[in-house]
């Protein structure tokens, strides 16, 4: 194995609540919404309120007919009781396959297929607005978690059942299965274990111990359906953090709850970093406690980062920005502060975790990578996935020697750095990097609350751009800022609601890409 041994227990979702109330009964985890399987449970609830609910649910479960090594495929509306049950149904024994609330009816139906007759947890709406009819016959059984339909059972039904102990699996054993963004295409189903999921959660454990006193609140606002949830999720609960939970990333919303319960770190999806700009100037204060920002999913951009680390007060505020990917947790990481400034080098992603994580760059054309010529980065992990689910031969295709083929380019500097210019997928002919050229407008044009850089009818690089409240974008601006870059195409804005996303965010510049030279402006 690359990395030292971790241990023989794992990550074991299903006991997590339970571990976590007993070291810390007291602790509370905080919603800014109601949870659509308790709704009677408070906001502010204790890890022994969860606790129990995670027991109640798996024991609900349990009487439907869940067994050890069951599929249990959890597709509702979002919430983070979707969290919640796949703790519970990896409590019996089965296995969670966690699929977006933002996945359209049909990708639903042909992961279900993938997946090969599982149960299916999903809700009225999710039932009577999404899915095709056909997911019942893809559906060994169909259970609500909230309203009512016909042919399917409601696990408030089931409420009462004689509570059944957790079952305990191999360590090795499938503990989780979530998808990947499908910014190329359908999602592919990642299969994770317990041991994996301890592999990548040592090096975060150890980040936030560092980072934060114990007793600090750690704001998490994540895909509730996304593999660092279960990373993030132990890691505060464990140590006795006070853990805030968002669903919602609008900065008023934000701003209130954060003046209330002041968060000491928080872990957010880049684009939410980004929308939270604007709580830099709220003069109550809502992100002056942070010591700690953290970041994955995506590219961070420089302004953003200079922005929330000029909006806290505490000494030694840092921001961290790791690198990975869902199929193999982070790989390598970096730090900044306020005297990096905000036209830093946002193509350095940081080293390797020593002992844990390896990188290498490999030549495209026999000539050693570097900016000019970048190679393609692969990583090394036992955080790293075991299979796609359905399609394994896939999975090997992107192994070679034990490396993962990450899909990125880019190079390492001689101290070690490594720099990501692009997705091998979305370079255009003639540009270095398209992520730089964003890095640079983002800096250079305050007013941007997105710019993407997409390859036009031509080839030719288009920025399609998003302003703060959809202003008209100031073209004597515009071509000020771009007149030491690659020759660009005219701008195209567009409204930030109207591009696709993925379930972290994340923009999908394919389908973007598509949308522009099919017309749709």
């Amino acid at each position: 194995m690359f990395l030292q041994r971790i241990g023989s227990k794992g990550i074991r979702l299903g006991t997590l609540f339970e571990r976590a109330a007993a070291r810390h009964p007291a602790n509370f985890v905080v919603l800014d919404h109601d949870l659509d399987i308790a709704p009677q449970l408070a906001r502010r609830s204790t890890l022994t309120e969860l606790a129990d609910l995670v027991d109640d649910f798996a024991s609900r479960l349990w009487a439907a007919q869940v067994r050890p090594g069951d599929h249990v495929v959890v597709h509702k509306s979002d919430n983070f009781d979707i969290s919640l049950l796949a703790c519970a149904v990896a409590r019996t024994g089965a296995i969670p396959v966690l699929l977006s609330p933002k996945l359209d009816g049909a990708t639903v139906a042909e992961l279900l297929r993938r997946v090969g007759q599982p149960f299916l947890v999903t809700d009225q709406d999710k039932l009577d607005n999404d899915l095709p009819a056909e997911v019942f016959g893809l559906s060994r059984t169909v259970l609500l978690a909230g309203g009512e339909h016909e042919g399917a059972t409601t696990l408030a039904s089931l409420a009462g059942v004689e509570r059944v102990p957790a079952v305990a699996m191999p360590v090795d054993h499938p503990t989780l299965i979530t998808h990947t963004s499908g910014t190329t295409g359908t999602p592919k189903l990642a299969v994770h274990t317990g041991l994996s999921f301890q592999a990548r959660y040592r090096p975060q454990a150890a980040v936030v111990a560092t980072a934060v006193a114990k007793r600090e609140p750690i704001a998490v606002h994540v895909s509730f359906v996304h593999s660092r949830m279960f990373t993030a999720m132990p890691i505060s609960i464990l140590q006795g953090h006070p853990l805030i939970i968002l669903r919602d990333d609008d900065p008023a919303t934000v701003g209130e709850l954060f003046s209330q319960v002041p968060p000491g770190f928080i872990e957010a999806h880049p684009n939410t970093f980004l929308r939270w700009e604007v709580l830099a100037d709220d003069p109550r204060g809502p992100l002056a406690n942070v010591k700690y920002f953290s970041s994955t999913f995506d590219a961070i951009h420089p302004r953003t980062v200079n922005r929330l680390l000029q909006a806290s007060r505490r000494k030694g505020r840092r921001f961290a920005q790791a690198y990975g990917q869902s199929e193999v947790g982070p790989i390598a990481a970096r730090t900044y502060s306020l005297k990096d400034g905000a036209d830093f080098n946002g193509r350095c992603v940081g080293v390797p975790f020593p002992g844990m994580t390896g990188v290498r760059v490999v030549s495209r054309d026999g000539n050693p990578p570097s900016k000019e010529n970048p190679g393609f980065i692969e990583v090394r992990s036992d955080g790293r996935i075991v299979t796609y689910l359905g399609e394994h031969e896939r999975w090997q295709k992107q192994v070679h020697d034990g490396w993962w083929r990450m899909g990125d380019v880019g190079y390492r500097t001689k101290l070690g750095c490594l720099h990501l210019l692009d997705r091998e997928v979305d370079e255009i002919p003639g540009v270095q990097s398209t992520l730089e050229i964003e890095d640079k407008l983002f800096t250079r044009l305050p007013e941007l609350i997105e710019v993407i850089i997409v390859p036009g009818a031509d080839n030719r690089p288009v920025p399609v751009v998003c302003t703060r409240e959809n202003q008209p974008l100031d073209p004597i601006a515009w071509k000020t800022a771009v007149v030491d870059l690659p020759a660009l195409a005219e701008p195209v804005q567009w409204r930030l609601e109207d591009l696709p996303q993925t379930a972290t965010t994340k923009i999908k510049r394919l389908e973007l890409a598509r949308l522009l030279t099919s017309g749709a402006a």
